[in-house]
């Protein structure tokens, strides 16, 4: 399997998605924000076949579009029925631009099929490159705001006290959020990006009660799926995002029959 270029290549591109996904994807899950990465997901399809529409690179403008929502959807508030209705009008607003899109430029329909169901073994080097170098800056960025971050995530309330931005820490993590769903898209599709992203975080959850082993477990989960949906689809002829999504399916189903059996005994 791996004799083949395009297949090392898909490894790579999966691999660096799958570690950004599950670590990201667990301050997504722990801050119940979950609606965010959905709506962005659809915010880059949007952003991606504009970008085909004025002829520019699709990754360009799934990053950028989805970059300006995630902002703004950070700034608009920390209050849950301010920022989901915030979240819900960009997501119908999205849609309907993407539509339209799609309505003036016909000959993008086959890219967008790409697009919202993932093709991992179409990314090439630049493509790779690309990948790893979104994957990088944002795993910096998440460091630098990790501490109130976590502050902001556990206990919100105690942090505007002690003077902790939270309209900055929101608005900086959607941003990061944003880059992860676009890396994500490139190897699950946007109808699939919680897959990656919520997935294993939610099975790390019910495996552990710990910060930082259950960041671990969620990339290494992420790592596991991505890896183990190419090797799946290498040998069944089937597409690689279904086996990613199944293997999602099968081990967040299995994490939490396990804790509640566990909680049972």
């Amino acid at each position: 399997m791996l004799d083949y270029d395009f297949m090392r290549t898909a490894f790579v591109a999966s691999g660096v998605a799958a570690v950004l996904a599950g670590v990201v994807g667990y301050f997504l899950v722990l801050r119940g924000q979950t609606f965010a990465g959905h709506a962005l997901s659809h915010v880059g399809f949007t952003g991606a076949t504009g970008a085909l529409l004025f002829g520019l690179s699709p990754l360009a403008g799934l990053v950028g579009f989805t970059l300006v929502a995630g902002i703004g959807m950070g700034l608009f508030g920390e209050k849950l029925a301010e920022r989901d209705v915030a979240i819900g009008m960009m997501l119908s607003l999205a849609l309907g631009l993407g539509l339209l899109f799609l309505h003036f430029y016909t000959a993008a329909a086959t890219q967008a099929a790409a697009l919202l169901f993932g093709n991992v073994l179409g990314v090439d080097s630049s493509a790779l490159l690309a990948l790893v170098a979104l994957a990088a800056v944002s795993l910096g960025a998440l460091v630098s705001i990790g501490r109130p971050l976590v502050f902001a995530s556990l206990q919100p309330e105690l942090a505007e006290a002690r003077g902790v931005p939270l309209r900055f820490v929101s608005a900086a993590f959607l941003a990061i959020v944003a880059v992860t769903v676009a890396e994500c898209a490139q190897i699950v599709g946007v109808l699939l990006v919680f897959t990656l992203m919520v997935g294993p975080a939610a099975a790390a959850m019910n495996l552990t009660r710990r910060l930082w082993l259950g960041i671990a477990a969620s990339a290494a989960l992420a790592l596991a799926e991505a890896w183990g949906g190419l090797t799946l689809a290498y040998n069944t002829d089937w597409p690689t995002s279904f086996w990613i999504t199944a293997l999602s399916g099968l081990v967040f189903f299995g994490a939490t029959a396990a804790r509640r059996l566990g909680e049972a005994m």
